[in-house]
């Protein structure tokens, strides 16, 4: 099939056929990166801009690495080293960097919905690097990517997502394609960081942590993002380490074989202990490696994929 998407704007809009098109051809692209020489011309003559409104490494990193390695031409720039700072919008900027003729525009921005208000506005493609507390759909995707490739298959999978649930766009993009591509999804956190209504999503709320990831076969721990809270929602880090952080005890519920994830930067002795961080369960590395090759792909089919030019 050929993707006709213009933007990559969430994981609602995406279906079953496109997203595994997205997966299969991040599969081929993991190649490249393989290789002595870690570059093909695919994409050589494109322009595509970074513009990160908040801070980000893996994130920002793997953008900026996949579009080299795809030979595009990469442009990075901020909100505090743009005329943001001399009061211009945010639509004027955006207006304003199109007019240089970019290619695609990746857009991380604090404010839910920010990505989708520019891809009304521009003709270049708009990448959803992470809107707010809303959606972060490459990072769903990586993870998704990551998943496949250690199981097989996403479909009937049972997956546990655990953590600050409300404030985590990492949660709501992973909750909307893992249970479209099939899989069993739980939630589990403090009652006060669980959304009302998140059943209405078709997963299953379960606030006992042990209950939550018994026979598990994927762990997905979250990061406590206190940036995003007005005031704490647990009582102490240490108090919530003793009841949802994920230590070596917990992961021997799980299944055997359990895969644990995390979509970083980790709060160690917090969300996770070190040797579960760092033992032979966790597969956080290889998120890691999978992002470059997942966003190869994002910019490969958006830049008009198979129609306009050949990977090999």
């Amino acid at each position: 099939m050929q993707f006709v998407k213009k933007d990559i704007l969430d994981m609602a809009s995406l279906s079953v056929e496109e997203i595994t098109l997205i997966l299969d051809t991040a599969d081929r692209m993991k190649e490249i990166s393989e290789r002595p020489i870690k570059k093909v011309p695919v994409l050589r003559g494109k322009t595509i801009v970074l513009f990160f409104h908040e801070p980000s490494t893996r994130t920002k990193l793997s953008f900026d690495i996949a579009a080299k390695r795809l030979s595009a031409d990469c442009i990075s720039i901020t909100a505090s080293s743009s005329s943001m700072v001399k009061g211009e919008t945010l639509i004027d900027t955006a207006k304003n960097i199109e007019a240089m003729k970019p290619d695609i525009l990746v857009l991380r921005h604090a404010s839910s919905g920010a990505p989708y208000m520019l891809s009304k506005v521009l003709k270049a493609s708009v990448i959803n690097a992470g809107d707010g507390m809303h959606e972060h759909p490459s990072q769903a995707l990586l993870d998704m990517m990551t998943i496949r490739e250690k199981k097989g298959s996403i479909q009937g999978l049972r997956i546990v997502i655990v953590g600050d649930i409300a404030h985590s766009r990492v949660a709501r993009s992973n909750i909307s394609g893992l249970t479209k591509m099939g899989a069993e999804v739980i939630v589990s956190g403090p009652p006060t960081m669980i959304p009302s209504g998140i059943e209405d999503y078709g997963i299953t709320v379960n606030t006992n942590m042990e209950d939550a990831i018994a026979d598990a076969d994927v762990i997905m721990m979250l990061r406590i993002q206190k940036e995003r809270q007005t005031h704490f929602l647990f009582p102490s880090e240490r108090e919530y380490a003793k009841v949802f952080g994920l230590n070596r005890e917990r992961v021997s519920t799980a299944k055997k074989d359990v895969l644990i994830m995390h979509p970083g930067p980790i709060n160690r002795g917090v969300e996770m202990s070190h040797e579960v961080a760092d033992g032979p369960y966790s597969i956080i590395l290889d998120q890691v490696t999978n992002g470059v090759a997942l966003r190869m792909a994002l910019f490969y089919l958006l830049a008009g994929g198979a129609k306009n030019v050949d990977t090999d």
